[in-house]
């Protein structure tokens, strides 16, 4: 397991570094182009991955956003075999913007009902 919260660790420094240069196309890019591995996941793969992105948010040393957080968990989640998303979806009144992680429809590392929450605005 702590291998996989190193990793889980080093994509959250990645996925900051494109936050830090406000480079939201290019994190956005890297996301939507990750190859989804091509070995079948571990029965167990998405709660295993998920808890590393866990476990390495509690250690990171800021709050990681929800955006540099679904983009991790998303990358590793491809990584392993899971055909998985990052959906960013926003609200009007009063204006918030949100980012999650979808696999088959549904939601692995939020509130099963984020979706209700926020008009979906694009998935990668």
């Amino acid at each position: 397991m702590s291998f996989l919260v190193l990793k889980a660790y080093l994509k959250l420094i990645h996925f900051d570094l494109y936050l830090a240069r406000g480079n939201f196309a290019a994190l956005y890019d890297k996301v939507r182009k990750y190859p989804v591995g091509k070995r079948a996941p571990a029965p167990d793969a998405v709660e295993r991955i998920c808890s590393a992105i866990d476990m390495a948010c509690i250690w990171y040393w800021k709050e990681a956003l929800c955006l540099q957080r679904s983009a991790a968990t998303a990358c590793l989640l491809k990584k392993y075999g899971v055909p998985a998303q990052m959906v960013i979806g926003a609200q009007q009144m009063p204006f918030k913007a949100h980012a999650w992680v979808e696999v088959d429809g549904r939601v692995v590392n939020d509130k099963p009902y984020t979706p209700e929450m926020y008009a979906v605005l694009d998935r990668c």
